[in-house]
């Protein structure tokens, strides 16, 4: 799982999260900032309403928490959704002693786990595409 600072700065950067079942964030700066959650149909749903998207926490007890706007929520994309963003740019990933390299049309990107080099590529994709 990639770092939530890193997270952020994909964010901030422009990627775009299109919320699907099975994909996890976190609620930073609520003092919940080490809390994954995971979208299900059962318990953390998320709602289109008419003027904003929300993420609905469906009969949890643990928190006086019924729901949050999107924007508040910080995407954790898994590897596969971090290899499929880099498009057909991604040429390959192998390991670099203790950690990985990711082999991009836009360079190579070294980090300790698979998915953070993944984020670093599409990171430099993301900066790229919206300069």
């Amino acid at each position: 799982m990639i770092p939530v600072a890193l997270a952020r700065q994909l964010r901030q950067a422009g990627l775009r999260w299109k919320p699907a079942r099975g994909d996890r964030f976190v609620v930073p700066d609520r003092e919940m900032d080490d809390d994954v959650f995971v979208l299900s149909d059962m318990t953390i749903e998320v709602h289109v309403l008419p003027e904003r998207t929300v993420i609905g926490f469906n009969g949890t007890v643990e928190w006086a928490l019924d729901d949050v706007d999107i924007d508040e929520a910080v995407w954790l994309p898994r590897e596969d959704q971090l290899r499929s963003l880099l498009g057909g740019g991604f040429e390959r990933l192998e390991r670099d002693g203790d950690g990985y390299r990711v082999h991009h049309s836009r360079g190579t990107f070294t980090a300790p786990t698979a998915d953070e080099a993944y984020a670093l590529a599409l990171l430099d994709l993301v900066r790229a595409a919206n300069d």
